[in-house]
């Protein structure tokens, strides 16, 4: 394999490797944005503990959404909590 070839083949994986990447980071942002709001609090638990890991403003708006949703009372504090981390990041 040429020299050329090499490249070409590094380029494609690479680029390649980004599209999957960004596939499977955006379906796990809806999964963890569904599970923000399910029934279950360990998913709502997760979802948190995923989401504030990825800073952004959509991101704070879905938080703030469920903040005025979240009735549990520890799983609301949790959640103004990462809020509150992720509107300083913001800043």
């Amino acid at each position: 394999m040429t020299s050329r070839h090499q490249v070409k083949a590094v380029t494609v994986g690479f680029l390649g490797g980004l599209l999957v990447g960004a596939v499977f980071w955006s379906a796990q942002i809806r999964r963890s944005r569904r599970d923000l709001f399910s029934n279950r609090s360990w998913r709502r638990l997760a979802a948190l503990a995923y989401l504030s890991g990825q800073p952004g403003l959509d991101t704070a708006r879905i938080l703030a959404d469920y903040v005025r949703w979240e009735r549990h009372p520890d799983l609301r504090r949790r959640g103004e909590r990462v809020l509150r981390r992720m509107q300083l990041h913001l800043d």
